[in-house]
């Protein structure tokens, strides 16, 4: 399974910064005194920005603008008191705040399936892409976009003047990121645009692929060894976290994602998807629970297992310690088939988790258990 190391936004920024693109003026505190001397150098208003791997950050309420210092201390204390999808708030990002006319989306992201790059643009920055109904999308290259894909881009923007050749150059930066070190997305949304055709990248979002680690040793500073996901790579399975609320768990690679991708036809939304490998033991499926429970978004649990090197009775087996032990409080619903099949369900039978024959089956119940 490929595995990916998210950058929190500040992490990504350095990155921008070192390619070139412009961002506001900032300051990185984990502690109120760090909050009071970067208010001292940023000035007001500013801007407070909870540092979570998580997405929407806006609608939890963790991105708030301090317009004076009175406010600052209840701002602080708000903010660092949040736990957003599991994720705690320790570090907060503080940033100038910036005027601006206009705002625009842009993000490169490595197209598997195409292998390619891609590269998305929209004039409505500051939202959720897939919220977006105009928007352009280019199949590139394996280098990125050229610069007449650029020029096309900036031209369908409606851009002219300094803002269409700062996005150009904007634009061109972000993909000698990409493809430097390797990511699998490097996302900036919004830009902002100010009225002299400046352009800064006000948020920002980079994930490396973890296979490309070995030859970019300088980004494993950026590592958060506290993550859910990093935890889970420790214990031997593979944890990433996504914005639903069905977990997904399962065995290998292929399964998982074919999984993944029957949830999204059925409208199910992953809250995260976990590959207990091929020696799965009692233990460590109970460990897997045991951070799925720590994910608050959860509200249903969908296994999907076969038996081959793992015994399936051994999954079964942890699902009714959890259970049994409190640790899980929210339904399971599992198909499993292969070796000790027979076994597993009979343990599971009578229990809170509920099996199914089919992936389907077990998928339609899992989605109508969250609706």
């Amino acid at each position: 399974m490929v595995e990916a190391m998210r950058l929190l936004e500040y992490q990504a920024k350095s990155l921008f910064d070192e390619y070139g693109i412009t961002i506001p003026k900032r300051y990185i505190a984990n502690n109120f005194d760090a909050i009071k001397k970067g208010a001292e150098e940023l000035g007001f208003p500013l801007v407070l920005k909870a540092q979570l791997k998580v997405g929407g950050r806006g609608k939890a309420g963790v991105i708030k603008i301090c317009k004076k210092p009175e406010e600052l201390k209840i701002l602080y204390d708000d903010l660092t008191s949040k736990t957003v999808q599991g994720e705690k708030v320790k570090t907060l990002l503080m940033e100038e705040f910036a005027e601006h006319t206009n705002e625009l989306y842009l993000s490169i992201y490595l197209n598997r399936s195409k292998r390619c790059y891609s590269i998305i643009a929209s004039a409505e920055g500051g939202i959720e892409i897939e919220n977006v109904g105009d928007k352009i999308i280019l199949d590139t290259g394996i280098d990125g976009p050229t610069e007449k894909d650029l020029e096309y881009i900036a031209s369908e923007l409606t851009l002219n003047g300094n803002s269409k050749k700062n996005f150009i150059e904007f634009a061109s930066r972000l993909t000698n990121l990409v493809v430097k070190k390797e990511a699998e997305l490097a996302e900036i949304n919004p830009i902002a645009v100010r009225n002299d055709g400046t352009l800064l990248a006000l948020d920002g979002k980079v994930i490396i692929d973890d296979n490309a680690m070995f030859r970019h040793e300088e980004m494993n500073k950026y590592e958060d060894i506290a993550t859910l996901e990093a935890e889970a790579k420790k214990s031997g399975f593979s944890l990433i976290e996504l914005d639903g609320n069905i977990a997904v768990i399962g065995n290998g690679a292929g399964l998982v994602m074919s999984t993944l991708d029957i949830l999204n036809d059925h409208g199910g939304k992953p809250a995260c998807f976990l590959d207990v490998g091929g020696r799965a033991t009692t233990e460590s499926v109970l460990t897997a629970l045991t951070l799925i429970s720590r994910i608050s978004k959860v509200e249903a649990i969908l296994v999907n297992l076969f038996g081959g090197i793992v015994r399936t009775s051994v999954v079964a087996q942890a699902i009714i310690y959890a259970y049994k032990n409190n640790i899980i409080h929210v339904p399971i619903f599992a198909r499993i088939s292969g070796a000790e099949s027979d076994k597993a369900k009979e343990i599971l039978n009578g229990s809170t988790a509920k099996v199914f024959h089919s992936v389907e089956e077990s998928i339609v119940s899992a989605v109508k258990s969250v609706e």
